[in-house]
């Protein structure tokens, strides 16, 4: 989420329910695309604008270095896939849908690695 500021109750409540709802549609194949279906597409977060109209759907596929082609694929398929929440979901209106990859393992991955660096632990050694 862009904003300072933290998201509310609503937003967070929003989220979830679309993130497991989407996880669903994902899970069993309601989309239609064998291509899709194919990278076992995760959704990891949904963060939600504070007016509930855009929802930013974090996700990573299972197979790495498809996450370009994954991208495309729920982009191309997104007014699809918002038709399919709709009816699952008990909201006023139906928010846009925007793919983002996770990047949050990643993070975690490169954190890991500094801490393993012999200098890096070395420093926090000196430390204790």
């Amino acid at each position: 989420m862009t904003s300072s500021k933290a998201p509310s109750q609503r937003q967070l409540r929003a989220g979830e329910l679309i993130r497991h709802a989407l996880a669903e549609i994902l899970l069993r194949g309601d989309v239609g695309d064998p291509e899709l279906d194919r990278f076992k597409v995760g959704v990891h977060e949904v963060a939600m604008s504070p007016d509930l109209r855009i929802a930013t759907v974090y996700v990573r596929p299972l197979l790495d270095g498809h996450n370009d082609a994954a991208l495309k694929l729920l982009a191309k398929h997104a007014r699809y896939i918002r038709g399919l929440l709709a009816p699952r979901l008990d909201m006023k209106f139906m928010p846009e849908l925007r793919f983002r990859i996770d990047t949050a393992l990643d993070y975690a991955e490169k954190i890991d690695q500094l801490l393993k660096d012999p200098a890096v632990a070395r420093d926090l050694a000196d430390k204790k």
